[in-house]
């Protein structure tokens, strides 16, 4: 099992590696170059997101000419950048250091000039990181439908369609601040599909949707009643015109597609690699059951790599700690254990080096792995239906722990099976 633990991790690696936040920047900048400002305009840097230290350091090295620089990450990933003011806010739930982080992203677009330009490095994350709840709501509104979003099971894009309806920067708004200087933004993805309104709920691009929808999908989730009163009186005001934003360049630069592609060719010696999905999202269980049935109906003539990508959703019944990568690995454990024979792993990570609120990337899944937790005193069923997957792997030694790899193109899995 050795073998195939080691094997697994390094096309995880191949994954992170890829998604490399200065290379992927260096490559674009050098095919495309920045045009000349008007005389006497500004580059102003601001990064955003898990990514946002090494985006930093990369585009100050490319740029050095930037009058002003501000980065906004989390704390594990935080680093001190000389010629920049790095600032962090929390995730995944946004608290005071979020609003703060909002305010002075805020502030510093209200600085430039028209002839000055935004250089806005954006990448998964920023959501939370950076907020600025909009008029009449608080910070303790938007963390309160945070958490309610984060336990409903939805998917990411109806999340941050409401996230982008109770905001002042995303959905757009960062680029009305900035108005009337330019803004051009280079993107690293974490979204399932690509779609730039989603990442970081969209700071330099026009919003998802409206008041009105974002109505509709709380209510058709069961949230509408739990969601503070500021929130639903915001959202049930007289629907505004969908005014469109200013106009911004936004690039993407990065995401989970190019990484799969990645493990694809890491994984090309020695095993039969397949793509099986670049879309493995909704209910985590039913991305469980996907991923045992492909290894089930998976020829073993030699030895299969099977590769998924996406981000898969967990709804929360219990009280215990874990992530959906994490949760991802414990129920595909089970299913395994009860329906493949033979030498197989399974292994689910997010790319940024945490999944949920804990220090796991995910988590690692073998043919033992089930009855490991039983033989350590834990009830692995217990563990499931209480959401505490971080428990009950780390009973059977089977945490993903990477730390904060700087980068965030989502989630990959890969598992890996030898004929019998």
């Amino acid at each position: 099992m050795t073998g195939l633990l080691t094997t697994a991790k390094a096309l995880f690696q191949a994954a992170v590696d890829r998604a490399d936040p200065a290379q992927a920047l260096r490559a674009q900048l050098a095919s495309s170059p920045l045009p000349p400002l008007p005389e006497g305009g500004r580059n102003v840097l601001l990064t955003v997101g898990k990514a946002a230290i090494p985006m930093m350091h990369e585009a100050l090295r490319l740029i050095p000419d930037a009058a002003q620089a501000l980065a906004i990450t989390n704390p594990e990933n935080y680093a001190e950048i000389p010629g920049a003011t790095v600032i962090c806010g929390s995730h995944p739930v946004p608290d005071e250091t979020s609003a703060a982080a909002g305010q002075a992203a805020i502030e510093l677009a209200r600085s430039l000039g028209p002839n000055d330009r935004l250089i806005a490095l954006i990448s998964g994350g920023g959501s939370a990181l950076m907020v600025a709840p909009a008029p009449g709501l608080t910070l303790a509104d938007k963390a309160a439908v945070n958490k309610l979003l984060l336990a409903s099971g939805l998917e990411i894009n109806e999340m941050n369609l409401i996230r982008q309806q109770l905001s002042d920067t995303k959905g757009g708004g960062l680029l009305r601040h900035a108005a009337p200087a330019q803004v051009q933004a280079y993107i690293l993805s974490d979204v399932i599909g690509d779609d730039l309104r989603a990442i970081a709920s969209g700071p330099t691009v026009a919003p998802i949707g409206t008041r009105s929808q974002a109505r509709y999908i709380l209510q058709r989730a069961g949230l509408w009643d739990s969601a503070p009163e500021a929130v639903r009186t915001h959202l049930i005001a007289t629907e505004e015109s969908q005014e469109t934003p200013p106009p911004a360049t936004n690039i993407l630069i990065g995401s989970n597609r190019h990484s799969l592609k990645a493990m694809m060719t890491a994984a090309a010696e020695g095993w039969n690699p397949r793509l099986v999905s670049h879309r493995l999202v909704g209910d985590v269980a039913e991305a469980a059951e996907t991923v045992v049935t492909a290894a089930e109906s998976a020829p073993l003539d030699r030895p299969i790599a099977l590769i998924f990508g996406g981000e898969t959703t967990v709804q929360l019944r219990g009280t215990g700690l874990g992530g959906r990568n994490q949760e991802l690995a414990l129920r595909v454990a089970k299913l395994g254990a009860e329906r493949l024979s033979g030498d197989w792993l399974f292994l689910s990570g997010g790319t940024d080096g945490r999944d949920g609120p804990t220090d796991a990337a995910g988590g690692i899944a073998t043919p033992t792995t089930w009855e490991a937790i039983r033989a350590a005193g834990q009830d692995p069923d217990a563990l499931l239906a209480n959401n505490d997957s971080y428990a009950a792997l780390n009973a059977a030694e089977a945490l993903l722990i990477t730390g904060g790899t700087g980068t965030n193109v989502a989630d990959v899995q890969v598992f890996l099976r030898r004929p019998d």
